[in-house]
């Protein structure tokens, strides 16, 4: 698990909702020996995670949780965390939806009084997967990802800190931002992203099965998050509505401005005024932004070389691959496979250090790998 210190947090521990989410962080807590209680809507969903040993669940004579955490769908979150104060007034209630300001505002509202109010926090770790459910979950899920801590400004120092201390146990890095704050930034790193994937993947409901067949990895990538559950989607984009529509409105100027170039180019031929220009434009503005987003445990983007290595599609060559590269003595910093339906071989992008590339191509050379070149 992510770590065997012993735990921060003081149990027991209220999961409610056990889907990827909830139970991920119950495994995880139980993993520690924190003692889980779990609630679902759903008793097979609750079953499923019981039996995953995430935790055990709540009944009557169950003692009262010093923590709960509401790990249901953003648009049943504002309500649950309500419930749950007025249920538990000695805990600290923390919410892990994927939107803040609207729960912090409901919370806000309903909430019987102050001492109600400090006792919340909102929370949301930067973490999942395509697939959804308790039986995609992972005690591991958190480690070395971001967990925003969204606190309001009645929230008091005790219920931070006692959110804070899960985040931690979760293997998690704690990151604090005011509600709307945390809204405004996963719209652009998130949310409109989702988006994006899902209109480029629309765009192949209706493909010819030739353009299909050649598809590479540069598709795969683009596309891989449109695979995500459409109602969970729906609710989290309409609960933060506003910074997404605008974000899509300056997504929607810039395509604009390329559609009109690119028009110019086919009315007028590749050398029209304007037309290339609008396309290096965009690409250009596409490296600047790429080269921002942060490199391997959050630190600076760095620049590595990659090495190509053709990778027969039998069992146990990718191991093998590995082991040899490890041999070496050489750290591989980031991984891409890619390989085409039908194919009898894939190829393996390994980054590593500038520095480590040469010796590595010549040595895997040497043990019978192929390195394609660049």
């Amino acid at each position: 698990m992510t770590s065997q210190a012993a735990p921060l947090t003081t149990g027991p521990v209220k999961v409610v909702g056990t889907g990827l989410l909830g139970t991920s962080i119950a495994l995880c807590l139980s993993s520690h020996g924190v003692p889980v209680q779990l609630a679902d809507a759903s008793p097979s969903v609750l079953a499923l995670a019981r039996d995953m040993g995430a935790g055990e669940p709540v009944h009557d004579a169950s003692p009262e949780p010093a923590l709960v955490v509401v790990a249901t769908p953003p648009d049943v979150a504002g309500p649950v965390v309500l419930d749950m104060l007025r249920r538990h007034p000695a805990a600290v209630v923390t919410d892990v939806a994927s939107v803040k300001a609207v729960i912090a505002d409901e919370v806000a509202a309903g909430a019987a009084d102050d001492a109600a109010r400090a006792r919340y926090v909102g929370s949301h770790p930067m973490a999942g997967r395509e697939r959804s459910g308790a039986i995609a979950a992972d005690a591991d899920l958190f480690a070395g990802r971001p967990w925003v801590i969204a606190a309001v400004a009645d929230a008091s120092p005790a219920a931070v800190g006692a959110v804070r201390a899960l985040a931690l146990d979760l293997g998690a890095l704690p990151v604090p931002l005011a509600p709307q704050e945390h809204d405004d930034a996963v719209a652009l790193v998130s949310h409109i992203p989702q988006l994006a994937a899902s209109l480029v993947a629309s765009r192949l409901v209706d493909a010819p099965e030739a353009a299909l067949s050649l598809a590479g990895q540069g598709l795969r990538d683009v596309t891989r998050i449109a695979a995500s559950e459409p109602r969970l989607w729906a609710a989290i984009l309409a609960g933060n509505a506003g910074p997404v529509a605008a974000g899509l409105r300056e997504l929607r100027a810039d395509l604009d401005s390329l559609i009109a170039g690119l028009d110019r180019a086919a009315a007028e031929g590749p050398l029209a005024p304007g037309a290339m220009g609008a396309v290096s434009a965009v690409v250009s503005a596409g490296n600047t932004g790429v080269a921002r987003v942060p490199g391997k445990h959050g630190g600076a983007p760095r620049r590595y070389a990659t090495v190509q290595v053709l990778i027969p599609d039998e069992p146990g060559e990718l191991g093998r691959l590995f082991g040899e590269v490890g041999e070496i003595g050489v750290n591989i910093e980031d991984l891409l496979l890619e390989h085409s339906a039908g194919a009898r071989v894939g190829i393996a992008h390994l980054s590593v250090v500038p520095a480590s590339a040469a010796g590595l191509e010549h040595e895997l050379t040497t043990r019978g790998w192929r390195v394609v070149a660049e």
